[in-house]
């Protein structure tokens, strides 16, 4: 599993395995829980090209990597509506921005704003990109505030257009830093699996 920010996926180009430049990132569609990444919005290349009405679900990808993200050929892109909708019936409902919003404890704890999410892209072809925490603008609850921390996430989580919901034992597993964060959202979601 490879951990990576959202915010340094758009703008990465889309190539297909011929090598043709055809697009890039504009954004990232989440399945409405919040567990998963169902696609991505599309823009065109180059300085004056703008949003295109072409989409690229999940299970297209054939691979996120650090400079690009690969698709066979062209005709793995759709038309943005089936992307949503492809997004929306992976719950039952159409997902939102969560950026700004707010991440409250089951126990009514206010830990943060949140700045980015942070996602792991399985290292198989076809695997899972979940969204597997958030970087967020730490609150006087975690006795850093104004700081920059990474929270993990349950499998599923509850939110709302404002908030953000997590296990209360969220906040002894946060990291300062992207390399030491898989284990932490293993150690957490063990924990809660009653695991460890």
């Amino acid at each position: 599993m490879r951990l990576m920010r959202a915010s340094e996926i758009i703008k990465r180009p889309v190539v297909t395995m011929r090598g043709e430049d055809i697009a890039q990132v504009k954004d990232i569609v989440y399945a409405a829980h919040g567990g998963a990444v169902g696609g991505f919005t599309l823009a065109g290349r180059g300085m004056f090209a703008g949003p295109m009405k072409l989409g690229l679900r999940w299970h297209a990808v054939a691979a996120l990597g650090a400079d690009a993200v690969m698709i066979s050929d062209e005709s793995a892109l759709e038309a943005t509506s089936i992307v949503f909708a492809a997004a929306a019936a992976a719950s039952g409902r159409a997902g939102g921005d969560v950026l700004g919003s707010q991440v409250l404890t089951d126990s009514g704890v206010d830990l943060g704003t949140v700045i980015d999410v942070i996602i792991a892209v399985s290292e198989t072809l076809g695997g899972q990109c979940d969204v597997v925490g958030y970087e967020i603008e730490a609150s006087e609850a975690l006795g850093t505030k104004g700081t920059k921390l990474l929270i993990p996430l349950p499998d599923t989580i509850a939110a709302s257009a404002e908030h953000l919901m997590v296990p209360a034992s969220a906040k002894d597993f946060v990291s300062h830093d992207l390399a030491g964060f898989g284990a932490a959202v293993l150690a957490f979601r063990a924990q809660l699996e009653g695991t460890i």
